[in-house]
């Protein structure tokens, strides 16, 4: 059996990690109490194992990198290694839970065993437990994460557990083995990329199609070559890590648009757009300028109603769109009237197919250059991104975890290159959630862009009922 090979992008995820960027997203889900026994979550998770092959599997690096990492059983697997067990001091509140993720997220997983942990946080107020889900993003984009957390969760606080199987790992794969499948594919690969070209030479006006949009979507990536100006809020990293966060109501978001217009990632990007332009003002910064945000965008397949369709590998399939918001523009419904202009405009540009088929290219690239080009890019744009702004709806039913309602889950996005504040936004069981992410170092006055989040909601929120003039 052929080893089960890293996509381009997922490999991508490995090689722009380094000493100071994790590349490993999360959630942060918090429960209603009292904790359940530690031995319960470990039960619900081992029963789920069978569901999530990547749980059981590690990376292993192709000799002279000849070829893109694999996924292979680890025939070492323990799940108490993943499994970890702590407490907030007193009083338990928002403020030490925050720290807490922080310093977790903070460290690098271990890329010798499977790429993931669970901890259990015992200790908040009210009674109430929290669970950190972290997971690398090379083995799961955002919307797989949402897939990835119902699976391994319950959708009843009453489930029966299946009965254990004995899972036995597959052989490891020797150096040799890897080396000779790599260069087994570089040979292959061309043939199979003519085969595929000329099977969908049958359907040729598609082809065109698709390349006029990703000829357009270049046209609008080549605007990123533009630098940025000056800021705090790009720089150096350290390796530690900040985390806030900030809430609203998927109905008051429905209440805007339905008000003043656009679309609910329009709404949601209006708030954020005045969170930074408070943080700016705050820190005695020009904010006549526009802050730019790469906003990945899920390329899987949808359905009829347009959700996404998953299909089980749980791999990355995100391109992305880069958006600047106008934080110069201090009129709320102003301000959303221009991100949804704009936002309009990127979709109509193909910025996004663009972006995938670029991402696709890579494939061809040996992977000693994707390696040195996934570094390089990283670098390079350090000027040309302030930010990283990711949306990722999750389910509007609640889920369990060994009989206990998660009340509410918020998600932490990594960060790299030099951008020092990142944003994951998760819906959730009518809730919608603002995981902020800083660095250590130099976002000490965090809490300034969460509020200013929630604030820029409540300024569009008191416009919805203002009379039209």
């Amino acid at each position: 059996m052929r080893p089960d090979r890293l996509s381009p992008l997922d490999a991508s995820f490995l090689h722009i990690e380094d000493h100071v960027s994790h590349m490993h997203i999360a959630s942060v889900a918090i429960f209603e109490g009292p904790p359940p026994p530690f031995v319960d979550i470990g039960a619900m998770v081992d029963a789920k194992l069978d569901l999530v092959p990547r749980y059981r599997q590690k990376v292993k690096f192709v000799p002279l990198e000849l070829g893109r990492p694999v996924w292979v059983d680890d025939p070492h697997f323990n799940i108490e290694y993943h499994l970890r067990h702590t407490a907030l001091p007193s009083p338990g509140g928002e403020s030490e839970l925050r720290k807490l993720v922080g310093r977790v997220m903070a460290q690098q997983l271990d890329r010798s065993k499977p790429l993931w942990e669970i901890w259990v946080v015992e200790g908040l107020e009210d009674g109430r437990w929290a669970m950190l889900s972290k997971t690398h993003h090379a083995l799961v984009d955002g919307i797989a994460g949402t897939d990835l957390l119902a699976v391994v969760m319950d959708l009843s606080p009453e489930t029966t557990r299946p009965e254990h199987s004995e899972w036995v790992p597959r052989p490891m794969p020797t150096g040799l083995e890897l080396m000779v499948d790599a260069l087994e594919n570089i040979v292959r690969s061309p043939y199979e990329q003519l085969r595929a070209a000329r099977a969908q030479a049958r359907v040729v006006r598609r082809m065109a199609g698709y390349a006029l949009e990703v000829a357009g979507g270049l046209f609008a990536l080549s605007g990123l070559v533009r630098p940025m100006p000056l800021s705090s809020l790009n720089g150096p990293l350290g390796p530690h890590r900040r985390y806030a966060w900030a809430t609203t109501s998927v109905d008051d978001i429905k209440r805007v648009r339905k008000a003043l217009g656009g679309t609910f990632n329009d709404v949601v990007l209006a708030g954020i757009t005045n969170g930074f332009r408070e943080l700016l003002l705050s820190r005695g910064e020009d904010v006549e300028r526009v802050v730019r945000t790469l906003v990945p965008v899920s390329v899987r397949p949808r359905d009829a109603s347009g959700k996404a369709i998953g299909d089980g590998t749980f791999e990355n399939k995100v391109s992305a769109m880069f958006a600047e918001l106008p934080v110069d523009i201090e009129d709320p419904v102003l301000r959303l009237h221009t991100i949804s202009a704009q936002m309009k405009d990127l979709k109509d540009s193909k910025q996004a197919v663009a972006g995938e088929a670029l991402t696709s290219m890579s494939g061809f690239a040996p992977p000693m250059l994707l390696a040195l080009g996934m570094r390089l890019a990283t670098r390079a744009g350090q000027r040309n991104v302030n930010t990283v702004t990711t949306n990722v709806p999750g389910p509007q039913f609640p889920l369990y975890a060994a009989g206990r309602r998660m009340i509410r889950a918020f998600p932490y996005v990594p960060l790299g290159g030099q951008i020092r504040l990142g944003i994951a936004i998760f819906s959730y069981d009518g809730e919608v959630n603002f995981g902020i992410t800083g660095d250590y170092d130099t976002t000490a006055d965090i809490d300034v862009l969460s509020s200013g989040i929630e604030d820029g909601m409540t300024q569009l929120l008191k416009a919805c009922e203002q009379p039209a003039s």
